[in-house]
């Protein structure tokens, strides 16, 4: 969920790799250009309206017209520069209106010709080049965020709805600014050793959580093709994270495998425990008997993890989540997001359609939302996964 390249030119960026439509897109949100002329250019009209009219019931005994001065510097703000000419080319007229009732308007008074006049124009010149550069500046913006939405999304490599027997819902936020990935990562890919999943959290935000999360998905991205079991992908990540990731840093995961129908194996480093939700609502949180340390940190550790194997019917819903979810606070009382206690009534039945589990996903969003106030200060994920066997026996 990444996007970054720099422009060729200020003047004229060119991001490579993005439809037209989309760069186009970008540039219009950057400089509020997808909003009307109309609404753009209000700020400037109320500037020449409040003018005047204070103007007009000041009386003729103080010559307040050469505050219309202010009306060039707001219209660059949000217009275009011919815009902003076709503006200020009505507070000019508004001014020598003012000038005239306040009996102001002889060529021959310097306070009128220099003071208000000379003044105006100038400045509208001026504001005209502020809003061709304000817009230069603006298209290279987007080009950048643009390809840096591109890049985020070649990262994270978004599944579809559904992943050989899976059906999937997602809802993905990052706390950085203008980022799509943050330290939470997921991956579902369909191999030769049955449908596996990722899901981890990465130590930490910004950047260095960003690389990390691309050593840790890279790895999983290989591994999940080539090794036979669950063990031997989790070895592969950790030696790529020891290789690659600075020491200290770590990743809590949840490896998961679905190789036959109506059964599950879950391999815990860690990583925040899933809940099973089946179709009348009962939740079963899935702990670890015995969950191993987060990736990174294996060498500290002795022994090795061990996978565990549940059951996971065709009407079952495994909900799976980071820190960012069962951490957020409430936000007035401070208390963490209970998922727990949520979840149940929110994904009951949810494994009947894609439909019904997109809905699940979105009805405990919207309620984490409502706890936290409307804003979350950290990394969130939240995954929902049914199966899909039991409609391919349906079909036949």
């Amino acid at each position: 969920m990444f996007r970054n390249r720099r422009a060729q030119s200020p003047a004229k960026p060119r991001p490579a790799g993005l439809p037209q439509a989309r760069r186009e897109s970008a540039l219009l949100a950057t400089d509020l250009q997808d909003l009307s002329f109309r609404r753009r250019a209000t700020p400037a009209l109320l500037a020449i309206l409040a003018v005047s009219v204070t103007d007009f019931f000041s009386g003729q005994d103080r010559y307040l017209a050469p505050l219309m001065v202010m009306v060039p510097s707001i219209a660059a703000l949000t217009l275009r520069p011919a815009e902003l000419l076709l503006v200020c080319s009505l507070g000019f007229f508004a001014l020598l209106g003012l000038s005239y009732y306040d009996q102001m308007d002889n060529l021959q008074d310097g306070r009128f010709l220099f003071g208000a006049i000379l003044s105006y124009v100038v400045l509208t010149v001026f504001s005209a080049w502020l809003a061709r550069l304000r817009m230069h500046r603006a298209a290279a913006y987007a080009a950048v965020s643009s390809v840096a939405e591109a890049a985020q999304r070649a990262l994270l490599s978004l599944p579809g709805p559904s992943v050989g027997p899976l059906r999937l819902a997602v809802r993905y936020v990052s706390a950085a600014d203008a980022a799509r990935i943050g330290g939470d990562l997921y991956s579902v890919l369909d191999t030769p050793h049955g449908t596996r999943v990722l899901v981890g959290d990465v130590r930490g935000k910004g950047l260095g959580a960003v690389q990390t999360a691309a050593v840790v998905l890279g790895a999983f991205r290989e591994a999940a093709y080539d090794e036979n079991g669950l063990l031997a992908v989790a070895s592969r990540i950790e030696a790529s994270v020891e290789r690659h990731v600075p020491d200290g840093e770590f990743t809590t995961a949840l490896f998961a495998e679905f190789r036959r129908p109506g059964a599950m194996e879950l391999l815990h480093y860690g990583h925040v425990p899933p809940i099973r939700v089946g179709p009348d609502g009962t939740v079963t949180v899935l702990e670890a008997a015995d969950p191993w340390v987060p990736l990174g940190l294996g060498k500290l550790a002795s022994g090795s993890p061990n996978s565990v194997s549940l059951p996971f019917g065709p009407d079952d819903v495994l909900v799976l989540c980071t820190d960012g979810v069962i951490e957020a606070r409430h936000h007035d009382s401070g208390e963490f997001y209970p998922l727990t206690e949520r979840v149940g009534p929110l994904v009951r039945d949810a494994a009947r359609s894609e439909a019904e589990l997109e809905s699940a996903v979105g009805r405990i969003y919207a309620d984490l939302l409502t706890h936290t106030g409307g804003e979350l200060d950290d990394d969130a994920l939240l995954l929902l996964i049914s199966r899909t066997d039991h409609d391919r026996s349906k079909i036949g």
